[in-house]
């Protein structure tokens, strides 16, 4: 992952809402949930919130689809896992720190 893309990924967490977004996004799981169902358990206007799923869809940490006249967005486990990666690759002197099973979301 390069740096920019590490950058920009913790710079759009880096806002209270979005991390909570965000948050709830990884607890949904692939199941993911609409804007709506967003708005209301953060109690954020629509407009607000559209613009922070954005920054974070930019940024690569959710994912957006289209199913019937709904949109959902998910948490993209993928560019998390390797976020955490890059985070932690030094961790302990290169060594193993804990079981790899520990440290990646299987999601």
């Amino acid at each position: 992952m390069e740096e920019q893309h590490i950058i920009r990924s913790l710079a759009a967490l880096a806002q209270t809402h979005r991390l909570r977004v965000f948050r709830l996004l990884v607890v949904a799981g692939q199941q993911g949930l609409t804007p709506g169902a967003l708005a209301e358990a953060l109690e954020l206007p629509s407009a607000t919130l559209s613009f922070h799923l954005k920054e974070m869809t930019h940024a690569g940490l959710v994912t957006q689809q289209r199913v019937s006249r709904n949109v959902v967005y998910r948490a993209a486990f993928e560019h998390m896992n390797a976020l955490l990666a890059y985070l932690t690759e030094n961790c302990c002197q290169g060594e193993a720190c804990m079981p790899a099973s520990a440290t990646a979301c299987a999601c």
